[in-house]
């Protein structure tokens, strides 16, 4: 699952002017990727693969940024939205990169997952018209059991928690080994927020009869996820706040239960050579970039 960059990720601050502050404050994003795994931060990424022959293969790049995106980082809901757009512009500069299919998205069984929930979803919006607010709930649950349990059964998943616990190392300064494969800031805590704005969203349709509206639902649905990334910061910065706990369980749980497992000594590696190369691209040297990165093959 991505984690936006804001989300076990990166906040779009103000660039830190001294090594020392760009160790400690440096917000570091990212996804696991088909064999590896993809971190981000606010300028850069850096991914690194597991290839057949078992030698890795790392690269980085400069991260594109969306024209205006000062601009838009001040407005609020648009820039939720940026930041999701964001988040996703390194994927196809990696994929050109590493040379190989490595998005999720390109796992057969995780994409026929996906595409069936979707569409099991809109058949079921469109059918359920006795009760609306049970209709968006079995909507939300169609739309993401699937898919979560094709990402459970993959080594997806193992890459997943592989990047988790480097991010969080890295934050913390302890051992990767010991670090939690569950992240506050994953993305995966976007589901609380987004099932009220979803529910929100899909109500409003409903009483607007714009069901049918393609233009409509896209309004609504881009709203919904701008307004679901606010959510999601304000929770990351209010962490001990009971709305903020209340709001994290289902992500939490998530984690716990489908996208994250404990990752293989070798999938550590991989995601410890993705940051030792973001942390080398980006000039700095934290716990983990001690190390020199791992060779480009």
């Amino acid at each position: 699952m991505v984690n936006v960059v804001d989300g076990c990720g990166c906040d779009d601050e103000e660039r830190p002017t001294t090594e020392e502050e760009a160790v400690a404050d440096l917000k570091i994003g990212g996804m696991a990727l088909r064999d590896g795994v993809l971190l981000q931060s606010a300028g850069h990424w850096a991914a690194a693969v597991r290839l057949p022959d078992g030698s890795l293969r790392v690269r980085s790049g400069r991260k594109p940024l969306l024209p205006g995106h000062d601009s838009l980082g001040r407005v609020p809901v648009v820039r939720g939205i940026a930041r999701l757009a964001e988040s996703m512009t390194v994927l196809a500069p990696a994929r050109r990169s590493l040379g190989r299919p490595v998005l999720p998205q390109e796992d057969p069984a995780i994409l026929a997952a996906t595409v069936g929930s979707a569409t099991l979803g809109t058949i079921v919006r469109r059918r359920t018209k006795s009760s609306p607010l049970a209709g968006e709930l079995a909507v939300a649950a169609l739309t993401l059991l699937p898919a979560l349990l094709a990402l459970r059964r993959s080594e997806l998943s193992r890459f997943h928690g592989a990047e988790h616990k480097s991010v969080a190392a890295y934050e913390s300064g302890d051992d990767v080994h010991g670090a939690s494969k569950e992240h506050v800031r994953c993305g995966s805590n976007l589901i609380g927020p987004l099932l009220i704005t979803n529910l929100a969203g899909g109500l409003l349709l409903r009483g607007l009869r714009g069901q049918r509206n393609p233009l409509a639902t896209l309004a609504v649905g881009l709203v919904g996820v701008g307004s679901a990334v606010e959510i999601f910061s304000w929770m990351a910065r209010h962490r001990d706040h009971p709305l903020a706990k209340m709001l994290l369980a289902p992500g939490v749980q998530v984690q716990q239960v489908f996208t994250t497992r404990e990752p293989s000594e070798q999938q550590l590696d991989v995601a410890q050579a993705a940051l030792r190369e973001l942390l080398r691209v980006e000039g700095t040297t934290g716990a983990a970039g001690a190390a020199p990165a791992a060779p480009a093959s």
